[in-house]
Parts: structure tokens; sequence; C-alpha cells
């Protein structure tokens, strides 16, 4: 079987399309795509204030940012979120006793994260 030639000056496509036999009849419209310069979506609503509290003592000398004082969201969103914090801070953490624990003193990050999900982060000392 000889080898077909294919041209990148517009003769052939480069690479042959497997799809370009299948047609589009019969399947429903694809998505509306969005209007240049249209407002985003609505920005979420206040879930709340949450505390970030640095702590040290009773853990060894290591230091680690408590998030507490969450009302309204159960264990898998507080996973959740203790996720994202984990990524964006490029550390560990978990959720204990109803609270976010992180490692370091990590509450500027951790207040960037909440503030995206809605929360009203409250940054203390500790």
């Amino acid at each position: 079987m000889p080898r077909e030639e294919y041209k990148s000056d517009g003769d052939k496509p480069f690479v042959p399309n497997p799809f370009s036999a299948l047609s589009s009849e019969g399947l429903p419209p694809g998505p509306a795509e969005p209007v240049a310069g249209s407002t985003p979506a609505k920005p979420l609503k206040n879930r709340g204030r949450v505390d970030i509290i640095r702590q040290k003592a009773g853990r060894g000398g290591k230091t680690v940012t408590v998030i507490t004082n969450f009302v309204g969201i159960g264990l898998p969103e507080k996973e959740l979120l203790a996720k994202q914090i984990q990524k964006r801070c490029g550390t560990g953490g978990t959720v204990k006793d109803g609270q976010i624990e992180i490692q370091g003193d990590k509450r500027t990050e951790a207040a960037q994260v909440l503030s995206e999900a809605g929360f009203r982060p409250v940054m203390a000392g500790g």
C-alpha cells in the first residue's frame, strides 16, 4: 500500500482528521458563548465570619494556623476548604474538632482562599 504524503501548504491537512466523516445531525445545540464585555456571575454571598488564629502553645514548638467559628457548613465542605488552603500554601493540614488546622503561619493565604469562598476572615495573633 503506497504511503500518502501530507503537505502543510493547504493541499491536504498535515494530520488526517479521524472525525471528518462524522455528522452533527441529531445532536442538541452547544452552549451559547458568553458575550464579550458582559458581567461575570455574581459574587458569592457573605457566608459569615471565620476566625484565623496562629497557635504555637502545646504543639511542640510548631506553629499552626487554626480556622474556627464556621457556621452552617458541614464536614465535607470543611475538608474541601482545607484541601484548597493546603494546595495554596503548599503544606499539610487537617480538619479536627470542627476547625481547620494548617501547618505553619499561613494566615494570609488561608484568608485569601476563604474570601474567594465567600467567607469574611478575621485574623488574630494567638
